[in-house]
């Protein structure tokens, strides 16, 4: 079993599911457009258009 960011635990049959997509061109393809396109984001704080995301930058004050 492994424990991922949050407290959430994965059990076999998650791990077996994860596996599978990383073997998929087309998920790794979405998957690496994805963070490029939130790291050119928070790079360029394009933080007004685009679609959201789940790691929204905390601004400190």
């Amino acid at each position: 079993m492994i424990v991922v960011q949050g407290g959430s635990r994965l059990g076999s049959s998650e791990l077996e599911i994860l596996r599978k997509k990383i073997n998929s061109e087309d998920y790794l393809h979405e998957a690496i457009h994805r963070i490029a396109m939130i790291l050119s984001n928070e790079l360029l704080d394009l933080s007004g258009g685009g679609r959201n995301h789940e790691r929204q930058r905390k601004r400190r004050h």
